[in-house]
């Protein structure tokens, strides 16, 4: 009998446990890219490998784990696209560490890896993504050409929901670090973001036409906007970042193509920024095709140390050497407040509110402005087409 019960076990423990690392009658379904042909030596080509991990994952069912143990992956551009339908969550843990490959043309999309239309995605781990962009900037000529051709952005995710993202780190991307486009309900946590302050359009974080997005206790240093709130974006808090260096915390560009949609609901809070070319900053171009609105937005609690423009709002924006017309910006900025904003700024000018002569903006509120120049010269304050309100300390003083 005992024997029986002993053959009986046996050929269950071989039921659960497949050649693929998949395992059957648990509450969990696992998948190991190193179980569907990943070298993790750092130079063979593991993206297929990855695909096919992916594949399987996705058409699980139930709670789906997706593992990349640790070693040096050698990685081409990667989709792991849904939707898994059956599957209630999926998390990706990776602690490998990727690398991507440096020959452009192996790039035919805007990304290295995309995570598209999955619902309950995590992606965690430990694990690094390393860009190795360097090689690729000296062919970035978008600082420069308005119709330049985009470099691919490290991480890019395109219409999930409920996404958490927590303990990456991206290095060295060739474009955008990371990228969230059209995603609903979106948690990031503890990511560390790192790039040269040269290193051209790296911009940590982008978010574009999502909303619930919550990016918190996070650091970033780049050669672009630690992060960017683009169009069509709702309900975004930001809480906890360390910033710099790099461009500070954007809202735009804003108004550059017909169609975009308004701004609303965000949230910047206990955040330092360090060393970085702007601090708050809301920028929208001249000669916007199309009326939009940036609006309900609130920035409190801010220490900046040694930054360039503490507190910006420029609607007279163009980055290239020639703009083709002066018309001003239709983007309607109103309902801003800046609260508890103290530290030091390396230029005389701390406070600039430029907006637009077409479109003044409305209703923009500054509480407790401490912001001092960091040489001998007194900090001052620029202001046009402006109804602005000034309540609490107030360094440099208000405009006249």
């Amino acid at each position: 009998m005992k024997l029986l019960l002993l053959i009986s076990f046996t050929l269950l423990c071989c039921f659960v446990t497949n050649a693929h690392g998949r395992r059957h009658g648990s509450s969990s379904t696992s998948f190991n890219v190193l179980n569907y042909g990943a070298r993790a030596n750092g130079f063979t080509d593991d993206s297929k490998a990855f695909l096919n991990a992916w594949k399987a994952a996705c058409a699980a069912s139930g709670v789906v784990r997706l593992h990349i143990p640790r070693g040096t992956y050698f990685v081409g551009q990667v989709r792991f696209a849904g939707p898994c339908r059956n599957v209630r969550s999926l998390t990706v843990h990776m602690k490998g560490y990727l690398k991507a490959s440096t020959d452009l043309s192996k790039y035919v999309r805007d990304h290295w890896f995309e995570f598209a239309y999955v619902d309950r995605l995590t992606l965690t781990g430990g694990g690094t993504f390393d860009g190795q962009g360097a090689a690729s900037w000296p062919f970035n000529k978008c600082p420069k050409n308005k119709n330049c051709e985009v470099l691919p952005t490290s991480i890019k995710f395109v219409s999930t929901t409920n996404t958490v993202v927590k303990g990456i780190t991206s290095l060295n991307s060739k474009f955008f670090h990371m990228a969230m486009v059209g995603c609903n309900n979106v948690r990031a946590s503890n990511i560390r973001i790192t790039a040269p302050s040269n290193s051209p359009n790296t911009d940590g974080i982008h978010i574009d036409s999502s909303s619930g997005v919550t990016i918190y206790s996070s650091t970033i240093g780049t050669g672009d906007d630690c992060i960017s709130i683009g169009q069509g974006n709702s309900q975004v808090l930001i809480s906890g970042i360390k910033c710099g260096p790099g461009h500070g915390i954007s809202v735009g560009s804003l108004g550059r193509y017909p169609g975009e949609g308004d701004v609303r609901g965000l949230i910047v809070r206990n955040c330092i920024l360090s060393g970085t070319t702007n601090g708050l900053r809301i920028k929208t171009w001249q000669n916007s095709p199309a009326r939009s609105a940036a609006r309900n937005m609130s920035f409190a609690n801010i220490i900046m140390k040694s930054v360039a423009n503490p507190i910006i709002i420029d609607q007279m924006y163009c980055p290239y050497i020639s703009c083709s017309s002066k018309v001003p910006s239709r983007v309607m900025i109103s309902d801003i407040f800046f609260r508890n904003i103290r530290g030091t700024s390396t230029t005389p000018v701390a406070v600039t509110l430029r907006c637009s002569r077409g479109m003044p903006c409305q209703n923009v509120n500054l509480h407790d402005v401490r912001l001092r120049h960091v040489g001998h010269q007194t900090a001052t304050a620029f202001c046009s087409n402006v109804n602005a309100r000034y309540s609490g300390m107030q360094i440099p003083p208000p405009c006249k």
